[in-house]
């Protein structure tokens, strides 16, 4: 990856949480190498709040902050990148704002899609869902082979997300995926520390 070379591992996309900011660090002392932060209903000074204290926390565990599509947060915290899909802000226009940073593109199931991401510029990319996801139950469904036919024709890091555990997450992994982004995943179960080092755990073992 051009600008950061610690791209890979497990990615952590938060969602609300009474103890998120707890439960981030003890993901990134686990070795959680990207928080996306993700908040579509929070207050503006909340969500400011929030992004100063993750970002300190992604600095201080040498992890990478990236902010889920809002270019002016981004901005406000010096965000390492921002996340983007395809109902929010055209890639251009992203890119001509924050010309340094590392933007990562949803891409579903649609491997032309990534294709012409990565022609674009982006720095990585995402599919998924690849399980049912409780957090977007709705989202289109993408398989396996989606991993191993992208490994022929994207260079960029690919992230698998969408219903991820320890369990299932070695699969994509070994079709192809760099990165496992989780939601409930990590915040949803009852040992937070456990199930963050059995995802890092899985990298280990790639």
């Amino acid at each position: 990856m051009k600008r950061k070379a610690n791209f890979g591992g497990l990615y952590v996309v938060t969602r609300e949480d009474q103890h998120l900011l707890e439960k981030v660090e003890i993901a990134l002392l686990a070795g959680a190498k990207v928080i996306q932060f993700r908040d579509k209903s929070s207050a503006v000074k909340e969500r400011l709040s929030l992004s100063i204290r993750l970002k300190e926390l992604c600095s201080q565990y040498s992890a990478l902050f990236i902010v889920n599509d809002d270019i002016d947060l981004a901005k406000k915290v010096a965000a390492d990148g921002l996340h983007i899909g395809k109902n929010d802000a055209n890639f251009s226009a992203v890119r001509a704002q924050l010309p340094d940073k590392i933007i990562g593109v949803s891409c579903y199931n649609d491997l032309s899609l990534a294709v012409k991401a990565q022609a674009q510029g982006a720095d990585y990319v995402a599919f998924g869902r690849f399980f049912f996801s409780h957090t977007k139950p709705n989202a289109v469904p993408a398989d396996k082979s989606l991993l191993l036919a992208a490994k022929n024709s994207i260079r960029i890091p690919i992230v698998a997300i969408g219903g991820i555990t320890p369990s299932n997450g070695k699969d994509l992994l070994t079709a192809g995926a760099d990165m496992l982004a989780v939601i409930d995943g990590l915040f949803s179960v009852a040992d937070t520390q456990k199930t963050a080092l059995a995802y890092v755990n899985l990298f280990k073992r790639k």
